[in-house]
């Protein structure tokens, strides 16, 4: 994408978000970390409680500029509070993203550090976005389509749980144990 393009592509991605949502969101931009790889006009926007949802989400806006492949997502994750933190998150998927090695639905990674406080979350999974569905997930950019994808935070219990039964025995674990998506004190959902 061109400079025009890239400009055109954050604006309509931001329009996208805050039209799900019925609010503007607050673009924010880690300071420190993992930038060197990312996009110049990337952005993480993060929307506080709104009619849509009764918590915080935090978006990428741009974490798959450039692309040329089909790994075109965005990710987005919940929060129950307002956290910067999730900044960092959303900022470290984006530059792992720009690697050798993109991600993509069904992914997960170890994010090295609890997903806030003292989680024993310190793992994420990109899954659909079950509460939102395709209005939210699908995003239209010059004849292509974007993926807004759900990062869920997992324990690393949860993610080799995955990696030996599938994805979708994790979802249905989900399921089955009605996971508490918002708690970061959760206890893993595999018991011995």
């Amino acid at each position: 994408m061109k400079n025009q393009e890239s400009t055109m592509y954050v604006e309509q991605l931001k329009d996208h978000y805050e039209n799900y949502f019925g609010i503007s969101g607050q673009p924010l931009i880690l300071e420190k970390g993992p930038r060197e790889k990312l996009h110049p006009d990337f952005f993480v926007l993060e929307f506080k409680p709104n009619d849509r949802h009764d918590f915080w989400v935090y978006c990428s806006v741009g974490m798959s500029l450039e692309r040329e492949d089909d790994n075109l997502i965005e990710l987005f994750v919940f929060s129950p509070q307002q956290d910067s933190s999730l900044v960092e998150l959303i900022t470290v998927c984006a530059s792992y993203h720009r690697n050798l090695r993109p991600l993509n639905i069904h992914h997960t990674m170890n994010i090295g550090k609890p997903w806030l406080g003292n989680s024993k979350c310190d793992h994420c999974f990109i899954s659909l976005p079950y509460l939102d569905g395709e209005e939210m997930e699908l995003f239209s950019f010059n004849r292509q389509i974007f993926h807004c994808y759900w990062l869920i935070p997992i324990t690393e219990k949860e993610r080799d749980y995955k990696i030996e039964e599938g994805c979708e025995a994790l979802e249905q674990l989900f399921e089955d144990k009605q996971l508490d998506y918002l708690n970061p004190e959760r206890e893993c959902l595999l018991t011995e």
